[in-house]
């Protein structure tokens, strides 16, 4: 078999956290960066994996055998990793077979952003098996890690999209969002990991299915696509936040950490980690520095369209 390699974008989710998973229309879209798999041909019955953070540097390797995948045998060892990995795979295998019937696989995975970003470092993998195997991966998300699937359209997308579920299912769309003021627009990574499988699971578990809200937040979503000014798109962007505090039951990420910034700091995905959205007139680099957080990108540095 000659070298195979897959390619999927990481993804942002600019409105709809967590009520994406009621019904409600968010607004997503794809980064720039992204993961890779290179698949090869291994000469045993095995997975000799290893995989790689952009800094070219190895986070996990290990040789799972295809025996392990296919009768899911996790290690009772300290290795959430490769439970995981046997986990998607598992499930990878049930929907197509085939793949595991040859000799066994050389395989790589290559981020092209840091792990810690938070930029869908589970759901690119996910995508990127699936594509290996010919699957559905939006089947392969529901029956591994779960989640709305925003992240996994995301990875299969150039363009940003309306996603939402209806009666359960993913339902997307491409459209026209290229706000003409997104110089101002920026994106601050406040290196909180959150786990969004928690998050989630959080959610699920006290979350109240509000008709009203969802309207509301659909409302937003089209408008914000649709808003010519940076004006209206802030107070747009504001007004979400306000929103889903109250959903949430706990305080804004400008009123946690930002108070004193004259300008919109929006949660994005999972509340209290890995990034925000900045919305300011001026540059607001030194005043995140000056807070500690060090990595600030522009919206063309990080949005892909």
């Amino acid at each position: 078999m000659a070298l195979q390699t897959y390619y999927s974008h990481g993804k942002l989710l600019l409105t709809g956290e967590y009520v994406v998973l009621d019904g409600a229309e968010a607004l997503a879209v794809p980064t720039r960066f992204g993961q890779n798999l290179v698949v090869k041909e291994g000469k045993k019955k095995d997975l000799k994996w290893t995989s790689f953070d952009a800094d070219k540097g190895i986070w996990f390797t290990d040789c799972i055998t295809i025996d392990e995948v296919k009768n899911k045998l996790l290690s009772d060892q300290n290795s959430l990793v490769k439970n995981t990995l046997i986990e998607i795979l598992f499930q990878a295998n049930i929907q197509n077979p085939k793949v595991f019937e040859t000799e066994g696989y050389e395989i790589e995975t290559h981020l092209t952003f840091p792990r810690n970003w938070g930029l869908g470092t589970s759901s690119t993998l996910i995508n990127n098996i699936a594509q290996w195997f010919q699957i559905d991966a939006f089947e392969l998300l529901s029956n591994s890690f779960g989640g709305s699937g925003y992240d996994i359209a995301c990875a299969q997308t150039d363009r940003p999209i309306i996603f939402q579920l209806i009666e359960e299912q993913p339902k997307f769309e491409e459209v026209s969002f290229n706000p003409s003021f997104k110089e101002h627009i920026y994106f601050v990574y406040l290196n909180q990991k959150q786990s969004s499988k928690l998050a989630i699971a959080n959610y699920l578990t006290q979350r109240h299915k509000s008709p009203a809200i969802i309207s509301k937040i659909n409302k937003i979503t089209h408008q914000i696509i649709t808003c010519n000014t940076l004006t209206e798109f802030a107070q747009l962007m504001e007004y979400h936040e306000i929103l889903m505090s109250e959903v949430l039951e706990t305080i804004t990420i400008k009123e946690r950490f930002f108070y004193d910034f004259k300008g919109v700091v929006k949660s994005l995905g999972a509340w209290g980690g890995d990034f925000v959205m900045v919305i300011s007139p001026e540059n607001p680099e030194q005043y995140f520095k000056d807070k500690g957080f060090d990595v600030l990108l522009q919206y063309d540095e990080l949005i892909f369209h």
